[in-house]
This record gives structure tokens, C-alpha cells and sequence, in this order.
């Protein structure tokens, strides 16, 4: 008895020196100024520029606020629009034991939600995440995810889309009907353009390979187009805007980057900057708050941006009170 007395006290003592030397451990990494190592998994969507710059912009704003080299274990998957991958990449960041979990589009965050409820999911630019069922309340997230939402202006696009093209009477919508998003976006663009006196035809498609297909019976009924911000269109835009082309149609698009590769304009949202704030969502969470206490933050504004070039080639004139309050992405010359 004697014996077990005396091996249960080293036992206990044992532990009591190993505890002792784990918190000293952290005491001196935390006076010393050196942070534990944070692990952080980002799961993207799809390979496209749009949400390709959204990574970017979150990983530089991890990276400002110290969040790089040693002090952080960064995972970035790319799922490359395969549904079977997002189920597989999220389960894998999750039982990789990541800190926090970050969405790049409403796919990925769909994903990353739907394999766990008790880590952080961060939200990176989502446009409908109450229709995407991703949370229920902006103001206060009641479940594990919360993060940025980018809400298209589209009252300002149909605007832009008479102001640019005043004769133009009929808009034609191509988007992918598996997103979610992107049905939402659709429906109140419609909304906007019938008030407006516009009259809109719809064509979804099921994936990029219907759309040379289906761009080449919308362009022969149209007198321009709209493509929201959908990533699944995003992915084959150029051969969106070689179809636009070749029919003479102005295509106005929903982000920066498709102005840059072809469209005539957009009310635009800065894919970076969109990356920043979701950036700065996680970290109020790494910071310690609760997922509830980080309301959503929704981004709904934008500003005009032109592709001069793109209008030259069409034979459209950019009125000059449009060129004054605009971005130009693309010069006439360029």
C-alpha cells in the first residue's frame, strides 16, 4: 500500500511539474511576443479571377494583421467547381483541426457549414446567405457561420445598362441554376428592369457546357446582356464576351475583373477589397469574439467602371457626365 501511496504522489507530482512548465512555456512565448500558431483553412470555389483576387485580398489581410510565416498554418483548397471535392475539401479542413474556416463563394461556404457546426465558417462574399441558408439572422448569427455578403447593386446596373445603351429594350440574364446566388440576383434584376421599362429573358444553364449553346440563340433575341455574379458563368466568360462580339452586344457584368476581360461595364465591387473585409471578420473571431457577436457585413455599394475599349469596338459613345463619375478598367487605345 505504502508503495502505491508513494508512486501515486510521483505521478502527481510529475504532472504537477509538467503543468507548470506548459504554462511558463506560454507565459514566456507570450511576453517574449511570439504567437502560437493559428491554423486557418480556406476553401475556394473555383479557379477564376474574381474569386481568385477575394483570396488574395483575405490572405494579405491575414498577413497585415500578423497573421504569416511561423505565427499561422494556412490551407487553401480549390474544389475547381466539383461538388464532390467540396464535400471532401471541407471534411478534410475539419478534421485537420483548423482554428477557423474560411468560404470563398457560396458553394464552398455551403460546404464548409455542412461538415461542421462548432468550428468558425467565415463567409467570403456571399450574395444571398439567407437564400443560400446560410444564416438566418444578418445582425446576429445564430449558428457557426458568419462573414461577409456582397450585395450586387443592381437598381444602380439597370441605370447604367440605360444610361449606356438607351435604345436597348431587351436584356438577356446568363446565369447557372445550380447556384443559389445567382437565382436570387436574377430575380430582383428583373424586378429593377421591368420597373425601368425593360423587358428581360432568362436563359440558365446547368453547367459551362451549354453555354456556347444557349449564348447563340440568346444573342439572335436580345439587345444586351447581364451576367450577375455567378461563378459558374465567371469560370467561361470569355466565351461569353467572344459571342457578345461576334453579335455586336454590349455584356455588362457584376464585378471588376469581367470588365477587365471583356464587358462594357459594371457597377463594380472590388474582388480585393472583398477579401480584406473578410479578412477582417476572421480576425475579430481569432481575436476572440463569438460568431454571434460578428454580424454580417454587407458590402452594397459600388462604383461605375468602364472598358473604353469595349465600347469603341460596339460603336457606343460613354456619355461624358458617366465618364466623369467612373473607373476606367480598360482604355479606348488598350
Amino acid at each position: 500500500m505504502k508503495n502505491k501511496s508513494l508512486i501515486g504522489t510521483l505521478i502527481a507530482l510529475a504532472l504537477l511539474v509538467i503543468g507548470v512548465l506548459f504554462v511558463t512555456n506560454r507565459e514566456e512565448k507570450t511576453s517574449t511576443g511570439e504567437k502560437e500558431v493559428v491554423k486557418i483553412g480556406i476553401l475556394q470555389f473555383v479557379t477564376h479571377d474574381a474569386l481568385d483576387e477575394i483570396e488574395k485580398g483575405i490572405e494579405d489581410g491575414l498577413a497585415d494583421a500578423g497573421y504569416e510565416g511561423s505565427n499561422v498554418e494556412l490551407t487553401v483548397l480549390n474544389a475547381e467547381a466539383d461538388q464532390s471535392k467540396i464535400q471532401t475539401m471541407s471534411k478534410k479542413l475539419v478534421n485537420d483541426g483548423n482554428d477557423i474556416l474560411i468560404g470563398i463563394a457560396t458553394p464552398a461556404a455551403q460546404g464548409l457549414a455542412s461538415a461542421t457546426s462548432d468550428i468558425p465558417v467565415v463567409m467570403g462574399a456571399i450574395s444571398d446567405p439567407v437564400g443560400a441558408k446560410l444564416v438566418k439572422n444578418l445582425e446576429q448569427p445564430e449558428g457557426n457561420v458568419t462573414g461577409v455578403s456582397n450585395h450586387i447593386p443592381l437598381a444602380q446596373t439597370v441605370d447604367l445598362i440605360r444610361t449606356i445603351t438607351p435604345t436597348a429594350k431587351t436584356i438577356g440574364v446568363l446565369y447557372a441554376s445550380s447556384e443559389d446566388n445567382s437565382v436570387s440576383q436574377v430575380k430582383e434584376f428583373t424586378d429593377f428592369a421591368e420597373k425601368a421599362g425593360l423587358t428581360v429573358f432568362e436563359y440558365a444553364v446547368p453547367s459551362t457546357n451549354e453555354i456556347t449553346t444557349t449564348m447563340s440563340v440568346m444573342t439572335g433575341k436580345v439587345d444586351a446582356v447581364f451576367v450577375p455574379q455567378d461563378n459558374t458563368i465567371a469560370s467561361a466568360f470569355p466565351t461569353v464576351v467572344s459571342a457578345t462580339n461576334t453579335a455586336k452586344l454590349p455584356v455588362y457584368s457584376s464585378v471588376d475583373t469581367m470588365v477587365k476581360q471583356g464587358s462594357i461595364a459594371s457597377v463594380a465591387q472590388s474582388q480585393y477589397g472583398l477579401g480584406l473585409e473578410t479578412a477582417k471578420v476572421a480576425l475579430k473571431i481569432l481575436a476572440g469574439k463569438k460568431v454571434s457577436e460578428v454580424p454580417v457585413n454587407i458590402v452594397d455599394t459600388g462604383k461605375p467602371t468602364l472598358n473604353l475599349k469595349a465600347a469603341k469596338e460596339l460603336g457606343i459613345t460613354i456619355p461624358d457626365s458617366l465618364l466623369e463619375e467612373a473607373d476606367v478598367a480598360v482604355k479606348a487605345d488598350e
